[in-house]
């Protein structure tokens, strides 16, 4: 069969379809350009919840699905008859095209893609990263790994493990062994390790000074004292703090299990006066509220707090700064202080951070700053020159200097 020859870069994905939340078991579907469900993907996202993934995934699924739907729409292939012709093309079209917005950039344009001088952070563009594309190539899988298990779906996965993987999955498998990954696909394309950064004191300090309400000055001092997550920082109730011991109940992202993490002084200050100038709270109802919503035209209201309002919060202070800094910056913050602090060990680390692993506590933040190594090994060089200008020690007594000389290559044997 003669392989078909596409022309990727100049395909442009119609806007076909879309994700919309829905109220029955799948909290997130995929809806085709008449408005009704994409039976196949239905199908995979019941199972894909019924394994107890979290809705937030169920969403990130679903996107990606309805993107590859729209490719297949595009290519003119059936779901069930895509080969790994297609998830090759698709991933070359996703290495060149650029990502569809609503509304074109306006500020931001001059940015996108630029590393700003003050953070050393390059701004987001419209390119699908490397991360990006390989999430993708997962989703598929999963999504056909599925579909050839209930015999619905094509003979062979379309997204096929590299050639030195060609084997199959978990043959041989010793039952006394932990299963591991079936290996990497052929199509995912290669992610720079990137390095946690931490926010430089003066910088801290400027971030902080900038803020415009205490609400605000006491997520960000939780944030940056126990390395809290953004989404387990919103979700704090008024019954999970313990004023006492300075301790802060939050919900893991991952586990979902609850775990009280410690806080500075300072947060509980803010706190303190974040909660003085509001209504009084139950306190079992969401802790952090915002006014800067209208409700539909009535004036303004209470509303809890999400994460866009979050953001909202980091573009104004960094409109003001010049800076791209995020709340991630803040986690990567707190861990790096903790791990370079000799006090605490790194499994101390990982509890506070909510890491599973060890490991992935030690290759993230156990790291060496670069400035802080240039800096040591210039006080090196420096400290070997003066050494090199200093007289040669004293020999001791007792020694005749003709043997010296012969021994240590001073004079002639």
């Amino acid at each position: 069969m003669k392989e078909q020859c596409r022309d990727v870069r100049a395909i442009q994905l119609p806007r076909w379809g879309r994700v919309a939340a829905d109220e029955g078991v799948v909290p997130w579907l995929v809806f085709d350009e008449e408005g009704k469900v994409v039976l196949p993907v239905r199908r995979f996202l019941i199972d894909f919840i019924a394994r107890d993934n979290r809705t937030g995934s169920v969403r990130s699924y679903a996107y990606d699905l309805l993107r590859w739907w729209r490719w297949l729409r595009v290519v003119d292939v059936e779901w069930h008859r895509a080969t790994s012709v297609e998830v090759r093309d698709f991933v070359l079209w996703l290495r060149a095209a650029t990502k569809p917005r609503r509304s074109a950039r306006t500020h931001s344009a001059s940015t996108a893609g630029t590393t700003n001088p003050i953070t050393k952070k390059t701004y987001l563009d419209d390119l699908y990263k490397p991360r990006t594309i390989r999430h993708s190539n997962a989703v598929l899988r999963s999504f056909y790994d599925f579909w050839i298990e209930t015999g619905g779906g094509p003979l062979v996965n379309p997204v096929p493990l590299a050639r030195s993987d060609r084997r199959r999955s978990h043959a041989h498998h010793n039952p006394l062994e932990p299963y591991r990954g079936e290996g990497r696909l052929r199509y995912n394309p290669r992610v720079p390790k990137r390095r946690p950064r931490q926010m430089p004191d003066e910088r801290w300090n400027e971030l902080f000074a900038a803020l415009r309400s205490n609400r605000d000055r006491a997520i960000l001092a939780l944030a940056i004292s126990n390395g809290a997550r953004a989404s387990e920082l919103l979700g704090v109730r008024g019954v999970d703090l313990d004023w006492g011991d300075q301790l802060v109940r939050v919900v893991r992202k991952g586990t979902l299990a609850e775990q009280w993490l410690p806080a500075s002084a300072e947060a509980f200050v803010w706190i303190r006066l974040y909660l003085a100038e509001g209504p009084p709270l139950d306190p079992q109802a969401p802790l952090w509220w915002t006014l800067r919503r209208r409700d539909h035209g009535a004036g303004l209201a209470y509303q809890v707090m999400n994460y866009e309002a979050l953001r909202a919060v980091f573009r104004r202070v960094n409109a003001l700064l010049g800076t791209n800094w995020s709340m991630h910056d803040l986690r990567h913050t707190a861990a790096l202080r903790m791990a370079r602090d000799e006090s605490l060990s790194l499994r101390d680390v990982q509890t506070i951070l909510g890491h599973a692993h060890l490991s992935t506590t030690a290759d993230v933040y156990l790291v060496e700053e670069e400035a802080q190594v240039i800096r040591r090994v210039q006080e090196h060089l420096a400290e070997v020159k003066d050494r090199a200008k200093l007289p040669p020690p004293a020999v001791a007594g007792g020694y005749e200097a003709s043997d010296l000389d012969v021994l240590f290559g001073g004079g002639p044997a």
